[in-house]
Parts: structure tokens; C-alpha cells; sequence
């Protein structure tokens, strides 16, 4: 019973192409100046240059494509849910009844972009942890935030904090699906029953689990204080951040894509109408 169909979220693949490469400064702030591409999407053309944009990226991360997609696993109920509510409550143009409910023109519309824009922002997101490691993201993070300790903020604290949730997630999973499979085979039902049942029925799952969890937390403790770990110390890096050409130049490439799928979703379906007309 896998939880996310043999993958985990926030895994990191190691890989030796073009994005894994990069500065992880580059691809956290490449990443977000890409998250603005969903929400400025009005109508479902406009997602068609994203679509793009996401297979060029996995196609240089040298990432299969349905790997990629499986990552937005985790939020299809999330999905679907934003979609039925868009569909039966926004008011429009009338397409369809099913008693009370009426489907209108407007809600298909945008129950459409709303669904794309969450799966999009989740593979996004899943692209940028596929390249980058933990601990790579984690000091590009403290990088990036590094001007806030002027103001006392704990950066680095929360650099730590953000790295050790990244790690053990994949673990947190893959402990869960073996205790899972554990519980299946001794005869645990899951399935079947109403909510209460199959409420009760995880109960033998999350006792151990977190048995499991504090057990490694303490491990984690024990072993930070045993290298010396003191929060506030600053520490070396064995391998120092370095933000070269290439750098610069993907992120010109971001914002060049940003203004190209503005000037796309103003004029697209303009054209596509005209297009649509001569056929």
C-alpha cells in the first residue's frame, strides 16, 4: 500500500544535469518568480506555456515526466473538492441542473484553472526538492534570508529546523507504508466500514509510528550534541555556495518567461479565436 505511488514527498533524486547544478539561491528564487505563472492564468489557454515550461524543466532536470506528475498525488482530493465547489457555487451562465445545483458556464471555467493552478503549484514545488537536496536547500535558504539577522531573526535556526523536516519525511513515510503493510498482513481492515471504524482501525498504525518518531528525534538530540552543535554558532560550509554565469542567466530566462506568459494571456485567446475562425 504505497502512499504516494513509490514516491515520497520532498525526496531528492540525485542527478548530474543542468538544474541540478545550479546554485540552490537560483532555484528557490527561480522557483517562486514561477509560482506567479499559475495565478496570473485567467482561462485554461493560458496554461498551456506553463504546461511547456514544466516538461523543459523536468526534460533538463533529466526527470521522467510521470514522476513529476505522481508528485501531485497528495493533492488530488484537495483538487477535486476546489473543483466541485467551483462548478455548482459560482453564478453564471446556466448550463446544466441536477436538482438544487445548477452547472454554470463561469464554474467550469473556473474550477478548471483553479484545479490546474494547485496541481501546477505542486509539481513546481516537487521539481524544486527533486533537484535539491536537503542540505543544499537548507543553506541556500539561509543565503537568501541571511539579511534578517540584523534583525535577530534566527536564520540559521530555522535553516536547521527546515532541513531536519525535509530529511525525515521521506522516512516518515516509508515508515508508515512498512507499518501499514505490517498491520495488513496480521489481518487489519482499512477499507472496509464506516468512519469511526476505520478511524479506530489506524490506531495500531499511529502508536508505533510515533514511538518510532520520538525515538528518532531523541537519536537526532543526542547525536547533534554529541558533533557539537550549538544553535546561533556560526559554521563553515565544505562546500561554499558559488553564483556564477549561468546563475544570471536562469533566472533572466524566468523572468523573460513571467513576461511572456503575461503578454500570452493577453493576447492568446485573441488569436486563437482568429485561428479558430479561418479553419
Amino acid at each position: 500500500m504505497k502512499l504516494s505511488g513509490g514516491f515520497s514527498i520532498g525526496q531528492f533524486i540525485p542527478g548530474e544535469s543542468y538544474i541540478h547544478s545550479l546554485d540552490p539561491r537560483c532555484k528557490i528564487i527561480g522557483a517562486f518568480i514561477l509560482f506567479a505563472a499559475p495565478f496570473i492564468a485567467k482561462s485554461p489557454y493560458d496554461f498551456i506555456p506553463i504546461a511547456f515550461a514544466l516538461a523543459a524543466i523536468t526534460r533538463l532536470a533529466r526527470i521522467k515526466l510521470g514522476t513529476v506528475l505522481r508528485s501531485g498525488r497528495p493533492v488530488v482530493f484537495l483538487v477535486a473538492l476546489t473543483i466541485v465547489l467551483n462548478v455548482f457555487w459560482t453564478p453564471g451562465r446556466e448550463l446544466a441542473r441536477l436538482g438544487p445545483l445548477s452547472i454554470t458556464e463561469e464554474g467550469v471555467t473556473l474550477a478548471f484553472c483553479v484545479g490546474l493552478r494547485l496541481y501546477f503549484l505542486v509539481m513546481l514545488a516537487a521539481l524544486l526538492m527533486m533537484t535539491t537536496s536537503p542540505m543544499a536547500f537548507a543553506g541556500g535558504l539561509e543565503s537568501i534570508l541571511s539579511p534578517l539577522a540584523a534583525l535577530k531573526f534566527p536564520v540559521s535556526e530555522m535553516a536547521m529546523m527546515m532541513t531536519i523536516a525535509l530529511r525525515f519525511i521521506p522516512t516518515f513515510f516509508e515508515e508508515t507504508d512498512k507499518i501499514l503493510k505490517a498491520q495488513i498482513s496480521r489481518g487489519a481492515d482499512f477499507e472496509s466500514g464506516g468512519i469511526i471504524k476505520r478511524a479506530r482501525a489506524f490506531i495500531p498504525v499511529l502508536v508505533p509510528l510515533f514511538v518510532l518518531v520520538f525515538a528518532r528525534a531523541e537519536n537526532l538530540a543526542i547525536a547533534m550534541e554529541s558533533r557539537g552543535y550549538v544553535p546561533g554558532v556560526p559554521r563553515s560550509r565544505l562546500n561554499p555556495l558559488v553564483w556564477a554565469a549561468r546563475e544570471t542567466t536562469s533566472i533572466l530566462c524566468v523572468i523573460v518567461f513571467i513576461i511572456f506568459t503575461v503578454l500570452w494571456n493577453r493576447y492568446a485567446p485573441e488569436l486563437i479565436s482568429l485561428w479558430l475562425g479561418l479553419l
